[in-house]
């Protein structure tokens, strides 16, 4: 018994032994932990040195006096202290270049939060590790691109087609091929078209906010699958502070990866004027291209651009605008050519080219002239563009950029065109979601516009558009710099510009109740249009008004009624139901034209029967019936807020 207490006796105390001795292990390796955090916390490792892999910020500073040097371009960033303020800045110096897989990052030095007159702001460059695949053999496979990144399970998705992030069909663009091959749309005398192997270079830049992954990226290689190589110097795109996941890191890895393209990142929210111009200052191609983070391009678009800035450096021109469909992805072109023109509201629409136009083109594939062009798609020769005043620094956010562009190049010597044989497709979205709509900012940027550019007839800018004039009364824009611009150039006033580009503008009449939602008082839903498979399976019936584009219509001066959702689609008859059908070139083609009277009846003028709501077991259409005045004869235009697009 004694000798088996001693043995039990000599275990215990080997046993505790061995756990103090572990415990002292622990603490040790505690303790050297601790230390090692420490010394990182004290001593951080240096961050410019100017060695690889390290930012290199290249500052600059501002200087007096406007410069129109395109080496010396304005550029916009915000301030930390002051988010909605934005300050131009004069003499840039040239950025250092730039491998295919280094990034450009927007940054702003701390020295400019106190004093704005000598805010220090530049660029850094993200040195990305060398991921560049080694040139391929031939024959070899194309290196594998990155997919989009999935959401991690159980995460919420926001509508069940992305509707409400980006107002079209999100979903169904995921499961599309990011390099889809588009009908071939042009006139045939196109693709007989031969170009100089001389052709200017050209910078296409992209400004995008949260944009969709899909679109973002078909856009970008459709531009590269269709432009020639010794065309395209560059692509540009500008990340205008984006915020969702797939547009940070996983898109800087993308862009990694392909050649010719450069990524810049701002570090605050500055709108896609801003944002455009500050990839301008980046881009060394001979043509400036700016284009929407939503299109595709077809085969044979840039060369027509190339070629007709290479013999007139004084236009601005755009391809046609074809129409994606939003919730299809459909390609939809316009037979007919049409025009970009606005109204008193500065407001942009398409309208078919007028007879007296047509006229003085030589073919069906000569330049159009266009009072403005659209903002989706817009091209110039990049030293006119910053010679003659760039676009408006002085402009917030988005809206009626390519007005003031267009308006500009008109009365200062040049010309604006539309190029037939170039044609790019463009979503317009069902709605503009709520974090791209600046109704206030586009206003104010109309107001610069009316102040800076249309003299004595900006009354009339301000006899249609009460929120304008309100806002001018409280606060008057400084339009001085622009003035002097004007001056300058030696620009035109306006009464040349109504009276040689668009004397139609002088005969708009006032029709702002023919504007909007066309609300039937009997069944007390709006007409909505519901696009289909083929132009012909698409339909206008009735549905709970809403603000969406799909049941925004217009009534113009020619007895149209058109489509705010896709613009080239008019109301049309067949047998006796109300569809959409392209809009005709024909004047004397009354099958498309009506007259809203002001008894709110509808009534066509080839027929003589007037619009009326009918209810059946398929639905609520709209049908042509004898006028009896009824309610379900009765419509109304009321206004729809938000339908800004891009």
């Amino acid at each position: 018994m004694k000798r088996q207490l001693q043995t039990a006796s000599m275990f215990l105390r080997k046993k505790c032994r061995y756990g103090a001795r572990k415990l002292q292990f622990l603490l040790l390796l505690l303790m050297l932990g601790f230390m090692l955090l420490m010394v990182t916390m004290l001593n951080p490792p240096p961050s410019n040195q100017g060695k690889e892999g390290t930012f290199q910020p290249v500052e600059f500073s501002l200087r007096e006096g406007y410069r129109v040097d395109f080496a010396e371009t304005q550029e916009m960033l915000e301030t930390q202290e002051e988010s909605q303020q934005y300050y131009p800045l004069d003499g840039l110096s040239p950025f250092i270049s730039l491998r295919e897989d280094e990034l450009i990052v927007a940054v702003v030095s701390p020295t400019g939060k106190r004093n704005h007159s000598k805010a220090r702001k530049g660029y850094r460059v993200l040195r990305q590790p060398s991921r560049r695949p080694e040139p391929r053999a031939e024959g070899a496979p194309q290196p594998q691109l990155l997919p989009l990144p999935l959401p991690a399970a159980g995460a919420a998705v926001q509508g069940p087609l992305g509707l409400e992030t980006h107002g079209f069909n999100e979903a169904l663009s995921e499961r599309l091929s990011l390099r889809r091959d588009l009908p071939e749309v042009r006139h045939p005398l196109c693709l007989q078209q031969e170009y100089d192997s001389s052709l200017p270079t050209a910078s296409v830049v992209i400004c995008f906010h949260d944009e969709a992954w899909s679109t973002l990226l078909r856009t970008l290689h459709s531009i590269m699958d269709t432009a020639p190589k010794a065309s395209l110097k560059d692509i540009i795109l500008v990340d205008d502070l984006s915020q969702q996941g797939p547009l940070k890191s996983a898109l800087s890895e993308y862009i990694s990866k392909l050649d010719g393209v450069k990524l810049i990142r701002s570090n605050k929210r500055l709108g896609v004027i801003r944002g455009r111009m500050l990839g301008a200052a980046r881009a060394t191609g001979d043509v400036l291209i700016f284009m929407d983070s939503h299109c595709e391009c077809q085969k044979g678009w840039l060369e027509p651009l190339l070629a007709r800035l290479s013999s007139n450096r004084n236009s601005v021109v755009s391809p046609v605008i074809d129409v994606i469909d939003w919730k299809t992805f459909q390609y939809y072109h316009s037979v007919g050519l049409h025009r970009g023109v606005f109204d008193w509201k500065l407001d942009f629409h398409w309208e078919p080219v007028p007879e007296h136009e047509e006229k003085v083109r030589q073919s069906p594939i000569s330049p159009i002239r266009s009072p403005v062009v659209a903002g989706a798609v817009v091209a110039m020769d990049r030293h006119y563009f910053q010679n003659t005043g760039a676009y408006d620094s002085d402009m917030t956010m988005w809206g009626a950029e390519n007005l003031e562009l267009s308006i500009r190049t008109w009365l200062c010597g040049g010309s604006v065109e539309i190029i037939p044989c170039s044609r790019v497709g463009h979503v317009y979205r069902n709605h503009f979601p709520h974090a791209f709509s600046y109704e206030e900012a586009i206003v104010r940027n109309k107001i610069r516009i009316a102040e800076t550019w249309l003299g004595s007839f900006k009354e009339n800018f301000y006899k249609h558009d009460t929120m304008a004039f309100l806002i001018s009364k409280a606060e008057k824009p400084d339009c001085s710099e622009r003035l002097q611009l004007q001056k300058r150039l030696g620009c035109r006033n306006f009464q040349w510009f109504v009276s040689n580009v668009y004397p139609e503008l002088s005969q708009i009449e006032d029709t702002p109740g023919f504007s909007g939602k066309l609300y039937n008082t009997g069944i007390g839903f709006c007409a909505d249009y519901r696009p289909g498979r083929a132009i012909a399976e698409g339909s206008i019936e009735l549905s709970p008004c809403s603000d969406s584009l799909t049941q925004h219509f217009e009534y113009n001066s020619m007895k149209e009624i058109r489509f705010r959702s896709a613009p080239l689609f008019c109301f049309d008859v067949r047998h006796g139901k109300v569809i959409p059908q392209n809009c005709t070139k024909e004047t004397d083609n009354r099958q498309q034209h009506w007259d809203v009277q002001e008894n709110g009846m509808i009534v066509h003028v080839l027929s003589g029967k007037c619009i009326e709501a009918v209810k059946s077991e398929e639905g609520k259409d709209l049908f042509l019936c004898a006028c009896n005045k009824n309610a379900n004869q009765v419509w109304r235009f009321e206004r729809s807020h938000g339908l800004h697009q891009r």
